[in-house]
C-alpha cells in the first residue's frame, strides 16, 4: 500500500484513518477489510478498491431535509454541503451483520451520535430505513477519493443536535425549494457539494421526498444502481 504524508492533515481525522472498513466485490459481497486511510487513496481505488458505505437522509416531521457542511478539516470533500450524514459500517461484529442491512443501520446511528450529535435513543436502527444502493467513484483531490457502495438511509424524526466541529462546519434544515437553489449554486461553483450528493439529488432524491408516506414503493434490495 502506497506511503502517504499525513502531517499536515487534522490530527483527530488522522485517528480516523486507522478504522477499519468492509471491503466488497462489485455486488456487495465482503471479500475482506482494510484501513479507512487505504480505502480513500484514489492510488488504490484505480486498482479497483471498493468498501461499504451509507448515506443518511434525516426529515423533521414538517419534511425538511437536514444538511450538513462538512467540516475544513475532513480530509476528503472539506467544507462541501451534503446530505445529513455519511459515513462507514466498520468490519466489527455488530456493523457486518447483513441481515436486513442492520449492520449498516447500526453504523449510521452510531455516526448521527458521533458527528451531529443526536442521542442513540432518539434513532434506534429500527427507524432507520434501507431503501436501495448506490455504486459510485469520486476524486476528492489529487490522493483521496472515493469507491462505495453506497446504502441509502432515511429518517423521519425530530431530533435533538449538537454537532461536533471537528466533523461539521454548519447545518441546516432545507425545503425541497430550498435545496433546489442549493444545487443550482453548486452547478455556478458559489458551492461545493459532494458528489454522491449531487448524485442522489439529481438521480432519485426529489422522487423520494415526494412520497415520504409511501416509500416502500421505491425499495429494492436486489439492484445496485450503477451512477
Amino acid at each position: 500500500m502506497p506511503e502517504i504524508n499525513t502531517d499536515h492533515l487534522d490530527e483527530k481525522q488522522v485517528q480516523l484513518l486507522a478504522e477499519m472498513c468492509i471491503l466488497i466485490d462489485e455486488n456487495d459481497n465482503k471479500i475482506g477489510a482494510e484501513t479507512k486511510k487505504n480505502c480513500h487513496l484514489n492510488e488504490n481505488i484505480e486498482k479497483g478498491l471498493l468498501h461499504r458505505a451509507f448515506s443518511v437522509f434525516l426529515f423533521n416531521t414538517e419534511n425538511k431535509l437536514l444538511l450538513q457542511q462538512r467540516s475544513d478539516a475532513k480530509i476528503t470533500f472539506p467544507g462541501c454541503f451534503t446530505n445529513t450524514c455519511c459515513s462507514h459500517p466498520l468490519n466489527s461484529p455488530g456493523e457486518r451483520e447483513e441481515n436486513e442491512a442492520i449492520g449498516v443501520r447500526r453504523a449510521a446511528q452510531r455516526r448521527l451520535k458521533a458527528e451531529l450529535g443526536i442521542p442513540l435513543e432518539e434513532v434506534p436502527p429500527e427507524e432507520i430505513n434501507y431503501l436501495t444502493r448506490i455504486h459510485y467513484k469520486a476524486q476528492s483531490d489529487g490522493v483521496w477519493g472515493e469507491h462505495e457502495i453506497d446504502y441509502i438511509l432515511f429518517v423521519r424524526k425530530n431530533v435533538t443536535l449538537n454537532p461536533d466541529p471537528n466533523e461539521i462546519k454548519s447545518y441546516c434544515y432545507v425545503s425541497k425549494e430550498e435545496l433546489e437553489e442549493l444545487l443550482k449554486k453548486g452547478a455556478s461553483g458559489e458551492i461545493k457539494l459532494t458528489p454522491w450528493f449531487q448524485i442522489i439529488a439529481e438521480s432519485f432524491l426529489f422522487k423520494w421526498w415526494d412520497n415520504l408516506n409511501h416509500l416502500n414503493q421505491f425499495v429494492d434490495h436486489e439492484k445496485i444502481h450503477r451512477m
